[in-house]
């Protein structure tokens, strides 16, 4: 296991046109699972990329566990990776994907062979050892693959969109298996997605990224409720966080905070007078898309479905936001104000 520190780090391409990672400075400890969350070309693959020695830094320091590691080839690095595509060998049955990387090092077989039986108990997969990967489903080909990735007992586990291949229920199961395999070997974990689902289930920290910048660095409550700016308030939640101009502000607030004035104490909370145009029973909630009728501002409104009985497209309605849960941003910077 080892800490993580990376200094002023930026990867460009196109000789310095290109910022994939721009200035990005983080520190990661030993035993912690961080969570690069960003959309497709925000930069957080290329992070990864850098740090693991595949891509090679403009400038910038990375340090693993204090050691210096910019010029260090990958396998130096004791970096373990698992792809979005598995990379699985087809060729080999999954006892010889699992040991290739000891292989590679000339461990002797004896000790390749505890080392394969260990790891295939670890993820459950001892009957399929003498299976070729095309034999495998999607969720225990992941589980091959990581399999094949802990085998090594590396310092820094690297993971690229590892369940991005796998359906709805099968990425369920998945997160939870991260969840036990962090617990259980501690080792430090950075984790890359586009799914704020996964990040707000995995990450013990999350890093949003957008254009190369690191734009919040927190605990999932407080990238969801502390938003440092406009990009992380609309990039967080399904549906994201509201925007509405209100004099030199614009006031955010997530769509579950608002509820109508009847079902609502009214202290201390914001009047939020609405046209409804369309209500979507999403079954436990329903949606409420509307427009703010002073300014004409589109809103999402997020309610239980039994609060939301006898809504219907045409009514103007009142809700209602308790204040403390509204946060301020200023709409020159995008950056939130402190309270």
């Amino acid at each position: 296991m080892a800490s993580l520190s990376i200094e002023h780090l930026s990867t460009t391409y196109d000789h310095g046109r290109v910022k994939a990672v721009d200035d990005v400075s983080l520190e990661v400890p030993d035993g912690e699972f961080l969570v690069l969350l960003g959309a497709s070309g925000s930069g957080k693959s290329t992070l990864m990329r850098t740090i693991a020695g595949l891509e090679h830094p403009s400038s910038g320091l990375i340090r693993i566990d204090g050691r210096l590691a910019n010029e260090e080839p990958p396998r130096r690095r004791n970096i373990a990776m698992v792809f979005q595509s598995y990379a699985l060998y087809p060729h080999k049955s999954v006892a010889r994907n699992i040991a290739f990387p000891l292989e590679a090092i000339k461990m002797p077989a004896a000790q390749i062979q505890d080392k394969v039986r260990w790891a295939a108990e670890l993820f459950g997969i001892e009957r399929l050892l003498a299976r070729r990967p095309r034999e495998l489903s999607g969720g225990e080909r992941q589980r091959v693959a990581l399999a094949r990735a802990l085998v090594r007992t590396p310092s820094l586990f690297l993971m690229d969109e590892p369940l991005s291949n796998l359906d709805a229920k099968l990425r369920h199961s998945a997160r939870r298996e991260f969840k036990r395999l962090h617990q259980e070997t501690g080792i430090t974990t950075l984790y890359v997605t586009h799914d704020q689902v996964e990040a707000m289930g995995l990450g013990q920290r999350i890093a949003v990224m957008n254009h190369g910048r690191i734009q919040q660095i927190g605990t999932p409550h407080e990238i969801y409720h502390e938003p440092a700016n406009t990009f992380v308030a609309q990039f967080m939640g399904s549906p994201p966080m509201n925007l509405l101009p209100a004099g030199d502000w614009l006031l955010g607030f997530h769509p579950e905070s608002a509820r109508l004035t009847e079902q609502a104490g009214l202290p201390q909370h914001h009047m939020l007078p609405v046209e409804i145009q369309q209500v979507e029973n999403l079954g436990a909630d329903a949606l409420v898309y509307g427009v703010f009728t002073p300014n004409r501002t589109d809103l999402i409104l997020k309610l239980p479905e039994r609060l939301a009985e006898g809504l219907a497209p045409g009514q103007t309605r009142t809700f209602c936001v308790p204040d403390a849960q509204l946060r301020r941003f200023d709409p020159r910077t995008g950056l939130r104000a402190k309270d």
